[in-house]
């Protein structure tokens, strides 16, 4: 198995280890790169998206055309929805490190356990409550 699949499978155990400044650096570090890659990729949607509605406004093709392109804008509205939510994400994240409440569940208070952080650094919710909360 490998290092990230075990760290998922050990997720859910409790974490009583408290984070090393190194450990929060090294956090820090992966956060700020995510938020500079994901701010030239939502640049790069949004430049893409803005060119498929200027394009979409010049003129009438027919019907695979237009189904064409409808799919197309649909696809980088969806592309910058989900590089927007994952940047604020990631802002938060380095918010709450800033805080001193990273790794705090947002939900219940608790810890979320180390393992699960280093495997998805953005979480906000420890793994009961977010199986809690996908159960809804």
């Amino acid at each position: 198995m490998s290092t990230a699949v075990n760290a998922a499978a050990d997720a859910s155990q409790p974490e009583s280890e408290t984070w090393t400044q190194a450990e929060l650096d090294e956090v820090r570090a992966e956060l700020e790169r995510d938020v500079a890659d994901l701010e030239e990729r939502l640049q790069a949607n949004e430049e893409a998206l803005k060119s498929l509605l200027e394009d979409g406004t010049a003129g009438v093709g027919d019907a695979a055309d237009i189904g064409s392109s409808a799919f197309e804008r649909e696809q980088e509205i969806s592309l910058v929805a989900n590089a927007r939510e994952t940047l604020e994400q990631s802002r938060a994240a380095l918010r709450m490190i800033d805080e001193g409440t990273y790794g705090t569940c947002e939900n219940c208070g608790g810890p979320i356990a180390k393992a699960r952080l280093q495997v998805f650094p953005r979480a906000t919710m420890c793994v009961t409550c977010k199986k809690r909360l996908e159960r809804r």
